[in-house]
């Protein structure tokens, strides 16, 4: 939803009939995950998309079906599927869409839109599969269980917000069948990932723009009031003059939190090391050479921490990718962030 919420927005303020996709499964290759989404108006005008350009026109044209009816749409392709070929789903997966009309989000648009605003972590729950009465409307999971929305079902509201909570946590969406229920689709809402940078220097310049551009907020911590400066980072989520030290221990240091140490100084370096690697941080790397890490680790070993802790830190930090400009250098710690995001097997 955050890729299409600003078109969303100038189109509600300008009176659009607005329809939205959403892809609710995929099997094989399929070229736009879960949650995927698309927005269209009957005047033409698009933002976001379900798949690589190859389902979109059929998807549109529903859209339109779907405002004049009011009622939403189920869609599937695949190879498997004549339609399929002729929008041009070649790639060999399958996907279904939910198309829907933009009053089905009304319930709860509001409330969505502001816990998306504030980052809090939530499904949304939709009926894809059920009866007229429970078609447009939606419900909302919040991570502790409590519940908002329009779509009341009573004999399952248990079991419904059980499975978006245990969703929620493996940060991936999916399907409900209820047994005398209708089917539901449970898109979800993981906490936004954080990359928090220690060291304003020039890589961090750049990987705050290429941290944004994957959908990371991004933090940068340096007590440097000449490197921490917003001409240097205008886009960075938030900007802390301080030393690592002093606001590392305030930071939710979770697996949603992903550290970088660029300094090359130990007085900052070190102590955030400390504090991080002691942390639940879903990834930590520091800069610098081999010859620069042993003398870092004896350092780290006599502020007391562990073999295990010290196994966690990537160092030199990136992936080997034989780059060596500051831009080649904070893609290479960009890739080994994504790839920490999505587990060592990918």
């Amino acid at each position: 939803m955050d890729d299409i919420l600003k078109s969303l927005e100038t189109w509600r303020s300008q009176n659009e009939q607005i329809a939205i996709a959403t892809v609710v499964s995929t099997w094989g290759s399929s070229p736009r995950p879960v949650g995927a989404k698309l927005a269209t108006t009957l005047s033409g005008a698009i933002a976001g998309s379900v798949s690589a350009g190859c389902v979109e026109g059929a998807v549109i044209e529903a859209g339109t079906e779907v405002l004049k009816s009011g009622q939403p749409r189920l869609m599937a392709f695949g190879v498997a599927d004549e339609d399929a070929w002729e929008v041009g789903l070649a790639c060999g997966g399958s996907i279904q869409v939910l198309v829907e009309p933009f009053s089905a989000w009304g319930g709860i648009y509001d409330s969505l839109r502001q816990h998306l605003e504030a980052r809090r972590p939530m499904a949304v729950v939709s009926v894809i599969d059920g009866t007229d009465d429970l078609a447009n409307h939606k419900m909302i999971v919040l991570a502790d269980g409590s519940t908002e929305g329009d779509l009341s079902l009573p004999d399952h509201t248990k079991q419904v917000t059980e499975r978006a909570l245990e969703l929620l946590a493996q940060g991936t969406g999916g399907t409900l069948d209820l047994k005398d229920g209708p089917a539901l689709f449970i898109e979800v809402y993981p906490p936004v990932p954080r990359l928090i940078i220690v060291g304003a220097v020039h890589v961090a310049e750049l990987l705050v723009s290429l941290a944004n551009l994957v959908g990371f907020d991004t933090v940068v911590v340096d007590p440097r009031a000449a490197f921490a400066t917003r001409e240097r980072f205008p886009h960075a989520t938030q900007l802390v003059k301080e030393w690592p030290q002093e606001v590392l221990p305030s930071m939710q240091l979770d697996e949603s939190a992903y550290v970088t140490v660029l300094t090359h100084d130990p007085k900052l370096d070190d102590p955030a090391l400390q504090i991080v690697l002691s942390s639940n941080a879903r990834y930590v790397g520091a800069l610098g050479s081999r010859r620069t890490h042993a003398k870092r680790l004896e350092r780290l070993r006599q502020l007391g921490l562990t073999e295990a802790q010290l196994a966690r830190l990537h160092a030199p930090i990136g992936l080997r990718l034989g780059g060596r400009s500051p831009g080649e250098i904070a893609l290479s710690i960009m890739a080994q962030v994504v790839q920490a995001k999505y587990g060592p097997h990918v």
